[in-house]
């Protein structure tokens, strides 16, 4: 091979120039090193917290008035747990075997977490969803993540176990096939590929069509015209969100002061072209709204900003603190975590919310984005077994579509060839990592029921 040939646009090994058989044989070598069987595993750390231990470690940093609320939320079902133990997870995966293929994670892929929402141009497409806990780390994490949230979701609508199963096996099987075809393709059209309606076809999803077409009805109404609308009223001079405490309160002037200070610092971190849209925007008022499961306690801010002709824009400034993976990953993700989730949902998703950007709040970080971007999702414990089986379906494709932005599709896709066998062991983890969750659910109700934890329910 001659200088030319080994020519490459970056000198570290992991951006190294690989040839479509060198990306290939490094798949193939490393099933012989990683066997599909051995992803069927569950081995808990003797070091493993408790329940009260991840709880209270998960709390530090939040609003304290606020927690019973977040205990609240948690304590609905064992899927609504499990949405808040992104971190405990990780402690339990961080000794499972992994390929050593690492790409963007989600961080917590969990099947509440992918939906409908706008995009740059403002077409509206299904993706993976949330980004706090984003960090660069073994793939295997979210597949697992996605797999055994399917199971959660099924036994807590009352799917038997069979069906749920498959619900986990069919989204390992559409992650892998969509990996083989993403492997197939040029570098660009593997990364310019869309998550939109080809993805249904392609898994086959006909059961989901009507819950996909009640979501996408939904998003098109979900807009920053309907929160003013629903939300705001005019107070003499000024334009103002309405309150419905806890959920949405007013702040301090010093805090709004803050909050809209910590704006004009964002639009430095967005693009040349959003960043002379938004400054044509003036803001009005400013909230604070309790959102999420796991995240209810940070600090998430609503901006009614006003455009032209009594347009109205709504900016979520959101608290942005360490991913609960970060202990267990080796990772380069930026310091500033508002910085690290932005930029990390921008590597995942296939296009993304024009206004996404972070700032600083005191010697806080927050991420900033549109509140509600044509936002829509289907509920996972809502599902039946065959549109949960749809489901699973889905969103493993559309993970996979997200990995293969920032790991090369052909290794793993040489990795999964022929992979029945790694899809029962996906879902057999999935499976056993259900039945854990089960147990550390009845452990934390136990804890609320014996007065440790406070609690504030449908809230």
């Amino acid at each position: 091979m001659d200088a030319r040939t080994q020519r490459t646009l970056f000198a570290d090994a992991d951006h190294a120039w690989l040839s479509a058989d060198e990306a290939r044989e490094l798949g193939r070598s490393l099933r012989e090193a990683v066997p599909f069987d051995a992803h069927a595993e569950l081995t808990l750390s003797p070091a493993r917290p408790t329940v009260a231990e991840h709880i209270e470690r998960t709390n530090k940093g939040r609003v304290e008035d606020l927690i019973p609320i977040r205990i609240g939320r948690m304590s609905e079902t064992p899927f609504t747990f499990y949405r808040g133990i992104a971190g405990l997870m990780a402690h339990d995966l961080q000794i499972a075997p992994v390929t050593g293929l690492h790409a963007q994670l989600c961080g917590d892929a969990h099947a509440a977490n992918f939906g409908l929402f706008a995009g740059r141009l403002g077409g509206i497409i299904m993706d993976v969803n949330d980004f706090d806990e984003t960090i660069p780390g073994p793939w295997e994490w979210d597949l697992k993540r996605l797999a055994a949230s399917l199971v959660l979701a099924g036994r807590d609508n009352d799917i038997d176990r069979k069906s749920a199963t498959k619900a986990a096996r069919h989204a390992s099987r559409a992650y892998r096939r969509t990996m083989h075809r993403l492997a197939d393709l040029t570098f660009l059209a593997s990364w310019r590929t869309q998550p939109d309606d080809t993805a249904v076809s392609e898994v086959k999803a006909k059961h989901l069509e009507d819950d996909l077409e009640d979501a996408r009805e939904k998003a098109q109404r979900n807009a920053n015209r309907r929160v003013a609308d629903k939300w705001t009223a005019q107070d003499g001079d000024r334009w103002r969100f309405t309150e419905d405490p806890p959920i949405r309160a007013h702040v301090t002037d010093e805090v709004e002061e803050q909050v809209i200070e910590a704006l004009r610092e964002y639009i430095a971190t967005v693009p040349a072209a959003p960043r002379t849209l938004l400054r044509r925007y003036r803001p009005h008022d400013v909230v604070h709204r309790i959102v999420g499961t796991g995240s209810v306690g940070l600090r998430s801010y609503l901006v009614l900003l006003e455009g032209n002709a009594g347009e109205a824009l709504v900016l979520q400034v959101k608290q942005a603190t360490a991913s609960q993976l970060e202990p267990y990953v080796p990772h380069s993700a930026p310091a500033h975590h508002g910085q690290r989730v932005a930029e990390g949902a921008k590597l995942v998703q296939a296009d993304h919310d024009v206004t996404l950007g972070w700032t600083n709040i005191d010697d806080q970080h927050y991420y900033v984005r549109q509140f509600r971007n044509h936002k829509a999702d289907i509920d996972p414990e809502t599902l039946t077994s065959k549109n949960l089986d749809d489901y699973g379906r889905l969103t493993g494709a559309l993970l996979a579509r997200a990995h293969a932005r920032t790991t090369d599709p052909r290794a793993l896709s040489a990795y999964l060839r022929k992979g029945k066998h790694f899809d029962k062991a996906i879902a057999a983890f999935a499976n056993a990592y259900a039945n854990q969750m089960e147990d550390d659910y009845s452990e934390f109700t136990g804890l609320i029921d014996a007065g440790e934890l406070p609690i504030l329910r449908d809230v």
